[in-house]
């Protein structure tokens, strides 16, 4: 049986949607049952801050899909208690993790990282750049506006839409032992800068929206106005600020080798969704 943790998220709840549909035997961990995904899986309640509900969770478990929000602690009680009750494999969901990053998120997930190579579990890493949904936090703005502000200059981003990353965690988990050892760097088909996301949004909504930049100091305050936490608003606009500098243009072919599809374009996924940049 496979665990999917997070599965009220982008990617934790399409995995679980995709694995349900495809009759894998698979359990979602959810914090809240409200939000459990709307797939054909068993669902578990749980708290990455309480190990018990984990070991109700991870029992009769062979292989995990860890997604989460990266917070070491959490990741790290999901994997010792994997370990505990005799899960076989983890497919990690991660990013361009790295110990000296000045980006906090990815400081933590290369602590996670380290303790999963040293748990004794055979694990798969899913390193994927941006995105596409969080394009969709520009929705209220760009209704209400016709532009977007943001941080990351000119720089291009190799985007990726969520249920790409999802595809590839749900096949990597079915067939665990092919992928064992293995990090996947998973992008979209295209270098995208954010001037080419506001022409691709023009041309999807009939009118011109504005691609404003600004710096990333005033980025992360705008952020904070708007009600997000402050530490998340930190590591979002020093985030930005790489991108400006080139740190995420760049592509792979990871994702169709490992699914033999060709992932989502942005064109594709603006369509997709096109409802939360129209609906009032």
């Amino acid at each position: 049986m496979i665990l999917v943790t997070g599965a009220s998220g982008k990617v934790g709840s399409e995995a679980a949607r995709l694995l349900g549909a495809q009759r894998h035997p698979t359990r979602a961990l959810v914090r809240d049952a409200a939000r459990a995904p709307q797939a054909d899986v068993e669902i578990a309640v749980g708290d990455f801050d309480r190990p018990e509900t984990l070991d109700a969770a991870m029992r009769g478990i062979e292989t995990v899909i860890l997604v989460s929000p990266a917070v070491p602690a959490q990741e790290i009680a999901v994997i010792a208690s994997a370990a505990r009750q005799g899960v076989r494999h983890i497919v990690k969901i991660t990013s361009k993790a790295s110990a000296d990053s000045p980006v906090e998120r990815r400081r933590g997930q290369a602590q996670i990282e380290a303790y999963l190579e040293t748990s004794g579990l055979s694990y798969t890493l899913l390193r994927a750049n941006a995105y596409m949904q969080n394009l969709l936090a520009l929705a209220p703005t760009i209704k209400q506006t016709r532009a977007f502000v943001m941080s990351a200059g000119d720089g291009q981003v190799g985007m990726i839409d969520a249920r790409d990353v999802a595809a590839t965690a749900a096949k990597v988990a079915v067939e665990p032992t092919a992928h064992a050892g293995r990090a996947y760097w998973l992008s979209g088909p295209e270098l995208l800068s954010y001037h080419d996301v506001a022409k691709e949004l023009s041309a999807a909504l009939g009118y011109t929206v504005e691609y404003r930049q600004t710096t990333p100091a005033e980025h992360q305050t705008a952020m904070v106005r708007a009600g997000v936490p402050e530490t998340v608003a930190t590591s979002n606009a020093q985030a930005f600020g790489l991108i400006a500098e080139g740190d995420a243009a760049w592509l792979s072919d990871e994702f169709a080798a490992v699914t033999g599809t060709a992932p989502r374009s942005l064109r594709t996924f603006i369509a997709d969704h096109i409802a939360a940049f129209t609906e009032r």
